[in-house]
């Protein structure tokens, strides 16, 4: 599913979930996956690693298509600052990328100087 986000998207989240400790991540990827249940972690599909995941309300209805729950999915790749700082996201980051500081549920999320030019210690 498409990875850039409205609110529309997220009017049934409830919780926000994560995995690991976001203060230490200049940014994180989410996106919105497919899951059978409103709760939980979620299954992980992708390279690199699951950070966090959105959790539902119980008024959260299934797709009529699949069955299935639309659930935001946090994660980071392989090569992504947090595992190669000097890598291809050394500043700037991919477009789907938002400051984890900044996400609460229903919330897409934001871009911040931290998550779009480099790490804390960059743009102090």
């Amino acid at each position: 599913m498409s990875s850039l986000l409205t609110a529309g998207d997220l009017t049934h989240e409830d919780k926000v979930v994560w995995l690991e400790d976001p203060e230490d991540l200049d940014y994180v990827r989410q996106a919105l996956d497919k899951t059978p249940r409103r709760r939980g972690k979620p299954r992980y599909h992708r390279d690199g690693r699951m950070i966090g995941f959105a959790e539902l309300g119980d008024s959260a209805e299934a797709d009529p298509d699949s069955g299935l729950q639309k659930r935001r999915v946090f994660y980071l790749l392989p090569h992504d600052r947090d595992a190669e700082p000097d890598g291809l996201y050394r500043a700037g980051a991919p477009g789907e990328a938002v400051d984890p500081r900044t996400v609460r549920p229903g919330q897409v999320g934001s871009k911040t100087a931290r998550s779009q030019r480099g790490s804390a210690k960059t743009v102090a």
